[in-house]
């Protein structure tokens, strides 16, 4: 399952479009986040100079087209794609990534995909060049340009066996909610407080709950609607503005005993599932007779194949089945992990054997350094092969390396590491597809018998 996030890059307040480029890109090439450069990779441009090369193709759009725009100008598009974690393996990722953005731009623009594995879940950064290839026009975010990448991103999922979001939301987060904890109460929210303290005392009238808010410091003004203000406040509110729940009328039905209060934030009542569509929740909104036939045959199928799975791998109880689903959740990280080992090692192997040719091809300059008492002079002369020749050194110190290994050792230690790694991948997978399979088999068989899972075995599987 992948979540994308389109985003274009303009000037900004006090930064040139060089500066912003180079910000932009520089952030998402950060070799903390992608394991000192290894998940980057370039579409018609370097990723080394691909800043460079955005701003190249910007001038001579300019010098051929004639246009020129002012701060609103999009010099690029920066697409985040997120992953649920586990799911993928970042090669896996940068490769999709590099699929999304040539379909959706048609191979049309120079792009960079860098992949970043610092977070709990791998997620990619995508920046392509507004300006196209041949520099005679400009990407254009069109109307519904995000669902349209959801959709293609959801496409390659499925292609490549991964989960897709099957209700997406299509609104962020308000302010307050991503806020979360860290949100300030307002001032209904402590009227609103204020109210579940008094109710809390069981005053015997509506009168008597005000005084007991007087009482605690609140000023009261009556008028068609009553109104309070607190301690500090400046303006009285309304009750009718606290929602349904804190009304004049509610609360005089709670305080007789007809009805219970349901202080405010507090969890609503769980709504009943019928099967694995929730028919009567589509009905509710609308939905058609034609609708539920067609649910209630899904439905059906659905758990058909779900009892069919169930008889095929011999799943006799729900406790068999909880503990299936655990052990190939188990199965599946431990491979996630191990196969993340075993790229660790193959790159600690290519990098040891860079240091290895640089070590061998500069020992005879750092030999003639060392005999010439670290002379100031030689060094300016071989600066190079002497920075070389030490980073080598350090590096064997880092690795542990006490014993130089042959090329030939390393080659074969790469391809054995790389034997195993694909053979992980191979189980990777196929633990992938049990897990789900699983997954999918314990979710409907809680749907369907809601409270007690247990009951469908004793009545379905003999």
């Amino acid at each position: 399952m992948a979540t994308t996030n389109l985003m274009p890059l303009h000037v900004g307040k006090g930064r040139t479009a060089n500066r912003a480029v180079r910000e932009i890109i520089g952030y998402v090439e950060n070799p903390e986040k992608t394991e000192n450069g290894q998940y980057i990779t370039g579409f018609e441009c370097d990723p080394i100079t691909a800043g460079a090369e955005f701003m190249l193709a910007k001038r001579e759009y300019i010098e051929l087209t004639g246009r020129v725009r002012g701060k609103d100008d999009v010099i690029a598009y920066h697409l985040r794609q997120s992953f649920v974690p586990g799911e993928i393996t970042p090669e896996e990722a940068n490769r999709i990534g590099q699929e999304l953005a040539r379909r959706f731009t048609h191979g049309g623009h120079a792009f960079i995909v860098a992949t970043h594995t610092d977070k709990h879940h791998i997620h990619n950064h995508i920046i392509w060049n507004s300006v196209a290839l041949d520099c005679s026009r400009k990407f254009r975010n069109f109307w519904g340009s995000s669902k349209a990448l959801r959709r293609l991103s959801d496409t390659l999922c499925i292609e490549n066996g991964l989960s897709v979001v099957e209700n997406p939301n299509p609104h962020g987060k308000r302010y307050d909610q991503w806020l979360g904890d860290r949100k300030q109460p307002t001032q209904r929210d402590a009227l609103r407080s204020a109210i579940d303290t008094a109710l809390s005392k069981s005053p015997k009238t509506f009168d008597a709950l005000i005084q007991l808010l007087q009482n605690a410091g609140w000023e009261v003004k009556r008028s068609k609607v009553l109104s309070l203000r607190g301690p500090g406040q400046k303006r009285f509110k309304r009750l009718d503005t606290l929602g349904d729940d804190y009304s004049e009328e509610n609360l005089c039905a709670v305080i007789s005993g007809d009805k219970k209060h349901r202080p405010h934030g507090s969890p609503a009542q769980s709504k009943p599932v019928n099967l694995l569509i929730d028919i009567q929740e589509k009905l509710r909104q609308g939905k058609g007779a034609g609708y539920e036939r067609w649910a209630k045959v899904f439905n059906l199928k659905q758990m058909a194949q779900t009892m069919n799975y169930l008889t095929e791998h011999n799943i006799q109880s729900y406790e068999e089945l909880n503990r299936r689903t655990e052990d190939a959740l188990q199965r599946y990280h431990e491979l996630a992990d191990q196969i993340k080992e075993h790229e660790k090692r193959l790159n600690e192997i290519k990098e040891l054997r860079t240091h290895i040719f640089n070590y061998l091809k500069t020992r005879d300059v750092y030999v003639a350094y060392r005999k010439n008492g670290y002379s100031k002079k030689f060094l300016a002369e071989h600066e190079q092969e002497i920075l070389l020749h030490k980073a080598a050194k350090k590096a064997f110190d880092v690795l542990g390396v006490k014993k130089l290994p042959t090329v030939r050792q390393l080659q074969e230690e790469s391809q054995s590491v790389l034997d195993e790694k694909k053979g992980m991948i191979r189980a990777y997978q196929n633990i992938r597809v049990m897990m789900r399979e699983l997954l999918t088999a314990k979710k409907n068989v809680e749907v369907l018998t809601a409270e007690q899972p247990k009951k469908l075995f004793t009545t379905e599987i003999r």
